[in-house]
């Protein structure tokens, strides 16, 4: 009898998906095969999409790609020895729910031995991005009924009590450890990122709306949302934003002279940018205050280059700049059991907004991209 196909929604050049059916493999040693139950659309995935194929440290695609790296699901089988433990020393079984790290180190290369994040190594593999559909056995992205974990992943147990329209949000909000290294980097007078301090989120797609929840959890005190869609500035006031300013009716000019005005002259003293556009950031160190600190999450795609003067807006401000590649694996577990103990405080269960299946996988993506979505997921049994 033949193994049961499973069905995949396959990007095979940018712009164009068609629906693939793979063989169900077996996983190896060191290899556990999870059967997908919700994968969300990363700005990443929208600009491969689009076409922009160079990542991470000049790494170019290989198509085709089965997308999706924001992945939760249930253990369906475990290789070798039949024995696995999670990220933080959990056994784990079939049928556990967990969340797949999105990304594989090599843990040879210097940055791998010198305790480098992940992202830093010289030949990290990516769900969803650089390990293509092309090469057997395929499975290597979320968008798919069932997801291939090969050797040197990591899974995370997720919390029986954390559902899977949150959990789904892992991912991105393991990245928001750049806060997390912006405590630790000093400067004058005092450390960069202080209790109360003034927050700019430029740009509250999934990625920015949990940069900024984070930040309040963390003690901020004036967190400014910055975005162009109305739908999301509206949502950001619910996770924690005291203002929101909609940069599709306002001039980067009079931004910052309202930022200026809600900080008594001086500026922000930390902007996060994650529109995911080269022009943010130079209006990102435009809103610094002297000494303030930019975190740059958004442009982890090539998407060109801009032009600032380095002399007026970093040497002359003393300003800092903190370049945040990805998340990092030990955020994932504090991450999960954060969301869920805030989950009575803030709006989480909604941050799902839309939800499809695999044949409308098209259609997803558009909808991604437009102003009334904010985390778009794929459900792939659907």
């Amino acid at each position: 009898m033949p193994a049961p196909g499973v069905l995949a929604a396959t990007l095979v050049r940018p712009g164009e998906y068609e629906i693939r059916e793979y063989p169900l493999p077996e996983p190896g040693p060191g290899c556990v095969l999870v059967r997908m139950e919700m994968s969300g659309i990363c700005g990443t995935d929208k600009h491969t999409f689009q076409g922009f194929t160079t990542q991470y440290g000049g790494r170019k695609l290989e198509f085709p790609i089965i997308q999706g790296h924001e992945n939760v699901g249930t253990v369906a089988a475990i290789g070798g020895d039949g024995r696995f433990a999670d990220f933080e020393g959990e056994a784990l079984f079939v049928g556990d729910r967990v969340v797949v790290g999105a990304n594989v180190a090599c843990g040879r290369c210097y940055y791998c031995t010198h305790d480098f994040p992940y992202y830093c190594c010289e030949k990290t593999t990516d769900y969803g991005n650089n390990l293509s559909a092309a090469h057997p056995p395929f499975l290597f992205g979320g968008w798919s009924q069932y997801i291939y974990v090969v050797p040197g992943s990591f899974l995370v147990k997720v919390p029986d009590e954390l559902p899977s329209e949150i959990a789904v949000l892992t991912e991105i909000f393991a990245v928001t450890v750049g806060l997390d290294r912006a405590k630790a980097m000093s400067a004058f007078p005092s450390e960069s990122f202080r209790f109360d301090d003034a927050v700019v989120v430029l740009g509250v797609g999934p990625l920015g709306m949990c940069f900024l929840m984070k930040a309040r959890m963390l003690g901020a005190g004036t967190i400014i949302a910055v975005d162009k869609s109305e739908y999301r500035l509206n949502f950001a006031k619910r996770l924690g934003a005291d203002f929101a300013l909609n940069a599709g009716t306002t001039s980067a000019g009079e931004r910052l002279q309202m930022i200026k005005d809600l900080t008594h002259g001086r500026g922000a003293d930390l902007v996060i940018e994650c529109a995911g556009v080269p022009e943010a950031v130079p209006e990102g160190l435009e809103l610094l205050r002297i000494g303030g600190l930019l975190v740059e999450a958004g442009n982890f795609s090539d998407l060109g280059e801009v032009s600032f003067s380095p002399h007026r807006l970093i040497c002359a401000k003393n300003a800092r700049i903190l370049g945040v590649g990805g998340e990092e694996p030990a955020a994932y577990g504090p991450g999960m059991r954060q969301m869920a103990r805030y989950m009575k405080q803030y709006p989480l269960r909604e941050f799902v907004s839309h939800r499809y299946g695999l044949r409308d996988v098209d259609a997803a993506m558009r909808k991604s991209m437009e102003a009334d979505s904010m985390k778009v997921v794929l459900e792939p049994w659907q």
